[in-house]
């Protein structure tokens, strides 16, 4: 399907592609990825001929259909149905000359349309859009009257419509819910052309996509299966690569060591001539160096609360008169993971507002500590950052009494080390903005932390560190978030929002799933006999959630026994270098004394601490979580 030759582009100085190559077979679904600013999206403005290449070629098949979502969302009186119909350019022209065709051409005309299913094509598109969270009555009003990130699905909806032999997709859940998210890998699972996907959707890549094309330092190579095989496949190539490396510096030595040692005498003349030969013609071997992801740093509150800590009781909120939500009786504990779950307008943003004490119930009762802090994230809040200042300036404003040195270190500790804490807002990726403003969110050490979509603009490698952060966590966290994986390896509970209530969902993500390809997704309507099978597994995440608050303090005395090992390590460390040489004896043997003294008392005091940390540390892995 698509022959890349030796391709070769740069942007001023910086090198993005280098001689790259790769083949894509007719038929292929195939993931690209690469880290934020690798030049993915400008291979696929190379591969749709937006760019010239300084060398080298693309070669695709004859009269190839290439789709690609529109950079320019549609926004004009049109119904949302009439824009994806008239994406099929061909059959808007001949429905159109259909209505004056008479004879053979008409003839001619009809059998075309019949070709291409033109008569059903108005039930399809309907069925993408639904698939993409637009009901019946959204279809058939016009797209003026939808926010800019509908409308970028009404485009993606354009697209799919015309099924093009090769789509190009660029993050393409980055504008979906999950629900519209799980569609859409149901639906590239089953699409019949070739699909070229950026993406930094874990799950979807390993559902949707057989090859993984990995862009790095400008090379780009080709992997067979999803991530998941794709990320086994390149950590065995880094460790042979670095194997290979380690042997080749060995033989060079050697080598050098011969010439450098006889070049000089006649007699091994003809032998070291041999020995610089072959130096040159041993082509270093390239280390394969990893970019290191800063983590993120989410303090847990200083003095947790005890259970629970929130707990609502017969609940209704809204704005105004208009109630959004009723009948909600939940419980949070100070540990809790929840995901929650339903379509966007359900009210999952209401519900946040009302659990972070932005809205008050218009009834019923919510009982939660006075002093809880709480933490909110959203994307849409990227945009109160002042663009003008720097990521110090904002730490700064949060702690204005402390000294230069500790607001950067707090500002490092966040992700913006040295040079970084002076770059303006206005430069940082998306990616960087979104570190800086959970940093800032979660500044004060929150009890509870409410996401939501905190996965945009992150690459893979940034989302594993924030779901490893999320698991730190002491506090409660809600998630919202299309990113499947981040649900799955982060959230003990899923709560439902949807049929104007909120409630535990009893099944798991694949359960889920289920129900949304099965368009069923009121929980306000399902009795519990149509509840999905999978109470054990729900009692199971409630029961982990339990343990891990039971645990809190086996965990905080674990941390306190790592920082004693760390600090007794430090004085051996340090005792061991004032004597490592002997003179201290020789010069003050009375501290000589002491010191070994010293070094004795904290060797056997770690010995001690070191059994006591095995011990708690068995404890905590014997319970299971």
């Amino acid at each position: 399907m698509i022959h890349a030759n030796d391709i070769t582009y740069r942007i001023g100085d910086r090198l993005i592609l280098d001689h790259a190559s790769f083949n894509l077979p007719t038929g292929s679904k195939v993931g690209l990825v690469g880290r934020n600013g690798a030049g993915k999206t400008t291979l696929f403005r190379i591969i749709l001929g937006e760019i010239a290449t300084e060398s080298g070629s693309i070669a695709l098949p004859r009269n190839v259909k290439i789709g690609a979502v529109a950079q320019e969302a549609p926004g004009g009186p049109e119904s949302l149905i009439e824009v994806v119909l008239a994406a099929d350019t061909e059959r808007t022209r001949l429905m159109a000359e259909a209505d004056t065709a008479d004879g053979f051409r008409r003839a001619e005309i009809e059998t075309r349309l019949t070709d291409i299913g033109a008569h059903s094509a108005p039930a399809r598109a309907a069925a993408i859009l639904h698939g993409l969270g637009f009901d019946a009555e959204a279809q058939g009003r016009p797209c003026s009257d939808f926010s800019g990130g509908w409308r970028m699905r009404v485009a993606l909806a354009a697209v799919l419509f015309t099924e093009p032999d090769l789509l190009l997709l660029d993050e393409p859940t980055n504008y979906l819910d999950l629900e519209g998210t799980l569609w859409l890998y149901d639906y590239l699972a089953r699409y019949p052309h070739t699909v070229l996907i950026i993406s930094h959707d874990r799950d979807l890549l390993d559902t949707c996509v057989n090859h993984i094309l990995h862009l790095d330092r400008a090379k780009l190579t080709i992997y067979r299966g999803g991530y998941t095989s794709f990320a086994k496949q390149y950590a065995e190539k880094r460790e042979l690569t670095a194997k290979m490396r380690v042997k080749q510096e060995a033989e060079r030595k050697h080598l050098q060591a011969f010439v450098d040692r006889f070049k000089a005498k006649a007699s091994k003349a003809r032998q070291a001539q041999s020995r610089v030969k072959r130096l040159a013609k041993l082509e270093p071997i390239a280390a394969i160096v990893e970019d290191d992801v800063l983590p993120f740093n989410l303090p847990g509150p200083d003095r947790m609360v005890a259970p629970p800590l929130i707990t609502v009781e017969s609940a209704a909120v809204g704005y105004g008169e208009k109630v959004i939500l009723d009948r909600l009786n939940l419980t949070l504990s100070p540990d809790d993971r929840i995901a929650l779950l339903g379509s966007n307008g359900n009210g999952k943003s209401t519900f946040c507002k009302l659990i972070g004490g932005k809205l008050d119930p218009m009834k019923g009762e919510m009982k939660r500590p006075t002093k809880m802090d709480v933490a909110y994230f959203a994307q849409h809040q990227l945009d109160e950052l002042n663009p003008k200042a720097t990521a110090f300036d904002h730490v700064q404003a949060l702690m204005p009494d402390a000294p230069i040195a500790r607001s950067r270190a707090k500002a490092a500790q966040i992700g913006f080390p040295g040079a970084k804490a002076d770059t303006p807002v206005s430069s940082l990726s998306g990616g960087e903005k979104a570190r800086l403003l959970m940093g800032l969110a979660a500044f004060h050490g929150p009890h509870l932390l409410i996401l939501d979509e905190p996965t945009n603009h992150l690459d893979i490698d940034s989302r594993t560190a924030l779901m490893e952060a999320i698991n730190d966590y002491t506090g409660a966290v809600i998630l919202v978030s299309h990113d499947r994986f981040l649900i799955e390896a982060c959230a003990d509970r899923l709560w439902l929002v949807g049929g104007g209530t909120v409630k535990p969902f009893d099944g798991d993500m694949d359960d889920y799933r289920q129900l949304v390809l099965s368009g069923d997704l009121d929980p306000g309507k399902r009795s519990d006999k149509e509840q999905p099978s999978g109470t054990s597994k729900v009692e199971e995440r409630r029961a982990a959630a339990e343990k891990r608050v039971a645990l809190a303090p086996l965990r905080k005395r674990l941390d306190a026994l790592e920082a004693r090992m760390t600090k007794l390590s430090d004085v051996i460390a340090k005792v061991d270098s004032a004597l490592a040489d002997g003179s201290a004896f020789l010069k003050d043997p009375a501290k000589a004394t002491e010191l070994s003294k010293m070094r004795a008392e904290a060797a056997d005091t770690l010995a001690s601490v070191e059994e006591e940390w095995l011990a708690v540390s068995g404890e905590i892995e014997a319970a299971g979580v």
